[in-house]
């Protein structure tokens, strides 16, 4: 498909697509202590599943998703994602009770999954190869601005309006991006090669479930529980059986010999590091505005906007030099632990502008390793597999920052209270994600790997190759 097939109002059809989706996975946070006070009278695990509902389903389905857009049309699966966003919202919005909301939030991540690996897979076939590094910077900077702009949505709604208000408002959005990708977005070739796997998917799934249901409980249930030691196990356990399943099927869900490429394992590696750093920093820094600083929703939903410099400034520099992505990925990754390790010396003293300045430094490093690393899980599978390429990736963005909460959430844990936990927290996280940095830029080679899988020439990514 030409170059020219990606159009200006096709690209701001479909980013505006995944800002929305991502922009609710943070929002919720900032409404919390509304909606403890609220007529649901929710209970705190009733708070923590409405939280959790909407990031469990959507990780857990994306890689499914991906696969069913492949096959049965990506501009259908999107489409078909925004109004069960919708659906889910309006059930939330309308609410009587805790069970109803958080079956709401559960439909809007269902929509979400099928939205998020549809609008990368487009772009990758709308683009062509000379586009493509730019489409997926924008791709990627509305990722990021998705959780600024949860973050600040929240906080304003939390501020002047109710809770539902929240909820109400991305009906009719929901409705005008499906008027929008109808109108502005072609179809493009299916992949019927790509047969369905049911078995598969009820096995990937549920080890998805249990391993994020695990990761996310653990700082709230204890990590040696039962509950979570048995959750841990059954997603292994569930995990493997995947693995043996897709290693004997003829028409598996995806081959799990894809992550033999170095490239693939690299880059889902780098891309769950750069989230596990950033929402790490979204769970302390709002607690950190409005418990010690003092701040309220609204102002710490404004006050998070240097997060958005960078990443609204540095990709588009940075698919210049995506030929030559290791040295790019080192550093962006580099900087979003040096970043999380200057925020950690923040105290009740200190001034607003010094905390912004780490605030940028992260937001710098963010945006300039988040589109090669798209770009590298992308390009390490054929093109017919684009949607489930992003499923992967965006995958392993949503278990890296399910992860970093986790990490976060269990270090505050340990201490008397915020003010005191805060800097070992963010320090544990730095220098986790200094590490994995390391480990990515170890396995990240500036080769032609990924194309010669493109290209069908190592078969052991692809089944249809083996007799």
């Amino acid at each position: 498909m030409p170059s020219h097939a990606l159009k200006r109002s096709t690209l701001l059809a479909l980013c505006a697509c995944v800002l929305v989706a991502q922009s609710m996975v943070a929002a919720i946070n900032l409404l919390i202590p509304q909606l403890s006070s609220s007529s649901l009278h929710p209970s705190h695990t009733e708070i923590l599943w409405t939280v959790d509902a909407y990031v469990i389903v959507f990780a857990s389905l994306l890689i499914p998703a991906g696969a069913l857009g492949d096959r049965h049309g990506r501009k259908g699966a999107l489409l078909t994602g925004l109004a069960l966003f919708a659906a889910g919202a309006a059930t939330s919005a309308l609410a009587t009770g805790p069970a109803l909301l958080i079956a709401g939030r559960g439909v809007s991540g269902a929509g979400a999954a099928l939205i998020t690996p549809a609008t990368m897979s487009i772009l990758i076939r709308l683009a062509g190869p000379e586009r493509r590094a730019q489409a997926m910077a924008s791709w990627t900077l509305a990722i990021g601005l998705g959780g600024m702009f949860g973050n600040l949505g929240g906080g304003l709604v939390g501020q002047f309006l109710t809770w539902r208000a929240l909820f109400a408002a991305m009906v009719p959005l929901a409705a005008l991006l499906a008027l929008a990708v109808a109108l502005t977005t072609p179809r493009t070739e299916r992949a019927p090669a790509n047969h369905p796997d049911p078995l598969g998917t009820l096995l990937l799934t549920a080890a998805l479930v249990a391993v994020l249901f695990a990761v996310i409980e653990g700082p709230t249930y204890g990590w040696t529980s039962a509950l979570i030691l048995s959750a841990l196990a059954a997603g292994a356990l569930l995990a493997a059986a995947f693995t043996r399943h897709a290693l004997r099927s003829r028409t598996p869900l995806f081959d799990p010999r894809v992550f033999k490429s170095p490239r693939l394992r690299a880059a889902s590696l780098g891309m769950a590091t750069g989230f596990f750093g950033l929402f790490a920093l979204f769970f302390v820094n709002s607690q950190y505005l409005q418990d010690v600083k003092g701040y309220d929703p609204a102002v710490t939903g404004v006050a998070i906007v240097p997060l958005i410099v960078g990443m609204a400034l540095v990709p588009k520099l940075a698919a210049r030099w995506a030929a030559h992505p290791r040295p790019v990925i080192g550093a962006g990754l580099a900087l979003i632990g040096l970043g999380l390790l200057g925020a950690s010396t923040a105290n009740a003293g200190t001034p607003y502008p010094a905390y912004a300045c780490w605030l940028l430094v992260i937001s710098v490093g963010t945006g300039l390793s988040m589109p090669a690393l798209t770009m590298g899980v992308v390009t390490s599978l054929p093109a017919h597999q684009a949607g489930l390429g992003s499923g992967l990736g965006t995958s392993a963005r949503e278990v890296g920052a399910a992860l970093g909460v986790a990490v976060a959430g269990t270090v505050l844990a340990s201490h008397p209270d915020l003010a005191h936990g805060m800097g070992p927290a963010l320090r544990t996280v730095a220098l986790l994600v200094l590490a994995a940095t390391a480990m990515v830029v170890a396995g990240y080679r500036d080769n032609a790997e990924s194309r010669t899988i493109a290209s069908g020439q190592k078969r052991v990514l692809s089944r249809s190759g083996r007799s």
